[in-house]
């Protein structure tokens, strides 16, 4: 009897042995197409759809990040980096030679007690002349306005004007500058018009006129001062930029005008013109010798400072050209097109506040526009 029993618990042990081992068998093989792993593939191509899977732990981090840069303001015009090159702000290494093309705002811009911008381009390894009022043949340095630019790059006497803006080295405004002159001609030409070219007609959204453009060689007072002329004359100087590639041109938009000597409609063109300057006149210019600075949009808020001798240079708000956490921007959230830094209600000449502002904004997208230029680093369009 006993005998029985043992026999029985044998068989008994071994049975159940078996059903482990099938269990364990039945059930290793199906782990690896369990349903969480088989059903993503039945809806979307094997090979791509994994990652989206995996992907939102790591994706907000960069997400997060973009607004962290420039909070509550439109994103920044991100660095272009051809040839995996950053963006530069930084001082050229050796001494570059540059000539400034103004009148009266130029003049206080470069002034060492205004806008200080003389000193800051000597401390940025810049030579720097300019011309002024009575300068050049035929007194070309009294024409500055927008149409005169065609008579300065364009018309059948710009050899001889510039070829004596190439070679000047003398100033004709006080500020301080480096006290060698590194020889040769000047390489890079900043010219500006001054505000009476932000008094345009017509309508923001005018496209360039083509042809004959009525504005060539005329003021700023004149019936042909119009958005769609002002960008046709500066579409004419393109063809001569492009000749001259040795050089990198720095076009300064006109400032601003007070409240009291404009008005909202001609001001809104003025704001259209310096958009479309920087935002689109060069996206089909193959080249890297233009580089535009919006000195009307700095000039246009103060961070509400009603004090004189404020400014907002290196607030978060405000409407802005500049290198900023990394990347160039031009920024606006200040809802303003007249200046903000009239030095009168009837005198929109920029009072020293706003000089000082446009000058800490405007030397580093110089440096960076002078790499880019010389291959030395990343670009912005």
């Amino acid at each position: 009897m006993n005998g029985k029993r043992d026999t029985l618990k044998l068989f008994v042990g071994m049975w159940m042995a078996m059903l482990l081992i099938l269990a364990c068998s039945g059930t290793a093989p199906r782990q690896p197409t369990a349903p969480v792993e088989a059903s993503p593939p039945a809806t979307s191509p094997p090979p791509v759809a994994e990652p989206p899977v995996t992907a939102p732990p790591t994706s907000p981090a960069p997400a997060t990040t973009l607004p962290r840069v420039t909070p509550r303001l439109p994103p920044a015009i991100e660095p272009p980096s051809p040839g995996g090159q950053a963006l530069n702000p930084n001082p050229p290494s050796a001494p570059m030679r540059l000539i400034f093309i103004h009148h009266s705002t130029g003049e206080g811009w470069l002034a060492d007690d205004q806008g200080g911008l003389g000193l800051a381009l000597r401390d940025s390894n810049y030579f720097v002349s300019d011309t002024n009022y009575g300068w050049g043949p035929d007194g070309i340095g009294d024409t500055t306005d927008i149409g005169h630019w065609f008579t300065w790059f364009r018309s059948p006497d710009s050899s001889t004007y510039l070829n004596t803006l190439y070679a000047e080295g003398e100033q004709n405004s006080e500020y301080s500058r480096l006290a060698k002159n590194p020889g040769g001609e000047n390489k890079i030409i900043l010219f500006k018009s001054c505000f009476p070219n932000s008094q345009l007609g017509g309508k923001p959204n005018d496209p360039p006129v083509t042809g004959n453009n009525p504005l060539r060689g005329q003021e700023s007072a004149s019936e042909h001062m119009t958005v769609a002329n002002a960008k046709g004359v500066y579409n004419d100087l393109l063809q001569y930029f492009a000749t001259r590639q040795d050089n990198l041109f720095v076009v300064v938009t006109a400032p601003p005008l007070s409240a009291q000597d404009s008005s909202p409609a001609n001001a809104a063109n003025a704001r259209a013109l310096n958009n479309w300057l920087v935002k689109e006149w060069l996206s089909g210019y193959p080249h890297k010798n233009i580089f535009v600075f919006d000195f009307y949009n700095v000039l246009t808020s103060n961070g509400g400072a009603l004090r004189a001798g404020v400014n907002d240079l290196g607030q978060e708000r405000g409407n802005h050209h500049r290198f900023w956490k990394g990347a160039v921007q031009h920024v606006q959230t200040a809802s303003n097109n007249f200046s903000a830094y009239a030095s009168a209600p009837d005198d929109s000449h920029p009072t020293a506040a706003g000089g000082k502002k446009a000058t800490g904004e405007f030397v580093p997208l110089l440096n960076i526009a002078v790499h880019c230029w010389l291959g030395e680093g990343g670009c912005v369009r």
